[in-house]
């Protein structure tokens, strides 16, 4: 209460309502500081930061894919960085196992060194694998919170390892993201997509020209170009245009 309304009230004996109806305004910080409008800024976008349980897309590449995802068992989301697919195939996944559409979630991505080297990290094998694995973590965690995903986990409804754990193995309804597949080899590809089983879907996310493996060894564009033919396969190519990260990123990727 200020001390124009406390006075009012000593006088009059009534309160002012407006003194304590609560703060609705909206404040957007310019992180570019005062008085200046040009360039971009998170404060100009439109967008709620908050949890949004249903994702929509912001590029037409990006409807490309949601749509695919949902009509095809077998979707390959090719496309630079930033352009979403990763977080747009877990966010489906998710989707997919709220509605009870799927039994569970197995996430895999390949351990490879991008110049560093595995063996000065500390702990066990888990241990050297889990910052490998951080990126899908971080995507899950977006759409569920982390004690939500550490109960599914506990629970066997969301599986995330390494490519070289899925050999041998069948997996039968679930909905299975193939992450940074650029690095990994036409052999190992050709074994994790013989892995989908009956009434699963499989995404594989990567950009073949983003791959930490030697020159040739990739076998994702390799494999891409074969499911072109494919009627049931879909191959989504994202594009730069389709980048939601800041708008150097595109900048940027387009003379690197």
């Amino acid at each position: 209460m200020t001390k124009r309304a406390a006075k009012r009230f000593m006088r009059e004996g009534n309160l002012d309502a407006e003194q304590f109806a609560p703060d609705t305004k909206v404040r957007r910080m310019n992180v570019h500081g005062a008085g200046i409008n040009n360039g971009w800024s998170p404060a100009n976008e439109e967008r709620d930061q908050s949890y949004v349980k249903t994702i929509k897309p912001k590029s037409e590449g990006q409807a490309a894919l949601m749509a695919a995802i949902d009509e095809k068992n077998l979707v390959l989301a090719l496309g630079p960085a930033g352009t979403g697919k990763t977080y747009l195939a877990i966010a489906k996944a998710v989707e997919a196992l709220e509605a009870g559409k799927v039994g569970r979630i197995v996430l895999s991505r390949p351990a490879v060194e991008a110049g560093e080297s595995i063996g000065f990290l500390p702990g066990d094998m888990e241990d050297k694998l889990a910052p490998y694995l951080r990126p899908l973590y971080d995507a899950l965690t977006d759409r569920l919170s982390m004690k939500r995903v550490k109960a599914l986990m506990a629970e066997g409804l969301i599986e995330i390892a390494p490519v070289g754990y899925m050999r041998g193995r069948t997996l039968n309804n679930a909905f299975v993201v193939i992450d940074e597949a650029q690095n990994c080899t036409y052999v190992q590809l050709k074994m994790l997509l013989t892995r989908l089983g009956w009434n699963s879907t499989m995404v594989v996310t990567g950009d073949p020209h983003q791959s930490d493996l030697l020159p040739g060894i990739s076998g994702l564009a390799d494999v891409a170009d074969k499911f072109e033919t494919v009627e049931t396969i879909e191959v989504v190519r994202l594009k730069d245009k389709d980048i939601v990260r800041h708008p150097l990123v595109a900048q940027m990727l387009g003379v690197l």
